[in-house]
């Protein structure tokens, strides 16, 4: 076979990587937004759909691209990041006692089990937004700068119409984005992700974030806290008096 022959071989395969790469990319997000927007058992199918599609791609249709980030000795390099998402997350909760919002989030007193799920989704949300996203959208890309804004705009989309963590999402999307090409490591940024947004859940008014939810969830927020009349629509303080909790 010809140099020639051989290069635009080459030139096929990478052409027929890149369409399956976009066609992953869109069919994933689709996805993605239909669960976001949906409720009930709907929402359900939707999660458990969503979810094979992103196994089956990344793990059994994958098998020789690998998966980045799960090395533990990643952490010896990046373990600042978690050091620096607490010092954050300190001061934010020293600046809310001080202001008043500090609170204990009513579905965490409740249901403590849902902040460690709340942790486990984080390094969920990191996995799916660098090794899925990121990843597939570098192949397409030569830039990485633009590979990484892309995919910090649909992470914040994907948070919509949550006006606060649209913005916050945005921001860790290009930040966590950037640290992950130059670090791969997901364990650091999962814990620095759970860190931030259980920062955001006990310092920010439920009024708004309501109660991190986005999509329909969102909107739907006021008429659930209507519904359950034991849900107090503002937090109580994290120090308050024992007595009136």
């Amino acid at each position: 076979m010809s140099i020639a022959a051989m290069y635009g071989a080459d030139r096929l395969e990478d052409a027929k990587f890149k369409s399956r790469d976009l066609l992953e990319l869109i069919i994933g997000y689709t996805l993605i937004l239909l669960t976001v927007w949906t409720a009930g058992a709907t929402q359900r199918f939707l999660l458990i759909t969503s979810t094979t599609w992103i196994v089956v791609t990344s793990l059994l249709l994958r098998p020789k691209a690998g998966l980045y980030g799960f090395r533990l000795s990643g952490l010896r390099r990046s373990w600042w990041i978690i050091a620096a998402a607490a010092a954050i997350a300190a001061g934010a909760v020293a600046i809310s006692d001080r202001i008043g919002t500090l609170h204990l989030p009513f579905s965490f007193a409740q249901h403590p089990w849902r902040a460690w799920a709340y942790v486990f989704w984080s390094f969920v949300q990191q996995f799916i937004l660098q090794d899925y996203f990121l990843l597939r959208q570098r192949r397409l890309v030569s830039n990485p700068v633009l590979a990484v804004a892309t995919v910090a705009v649909l992470f914040s989309l994907a948070h919509l119409p949550n006006p606060l963590l649209t913005v916050a999402t945005l921001i860790w999307g290009i930040v966590s984005c950037t640290l992950f090409l130059r670090y791969r490591d997901l364990y650091s940024l999962g814990l620095a992700h759970a860190i931030l947004g259980l920062c955001i859940a006990f310092t920010v008014p439920n009024a708004m974030h309501h109660q991190m939810r986005v999509g329909r969830g969102y909107l739907m927020y006021q008429s659930a806290v209507r519904e359950n009349s034991a849900q107090p629509e503002h937090p109580n303080r994290v120090h308050a008096p024992v007595g009136n909790r």
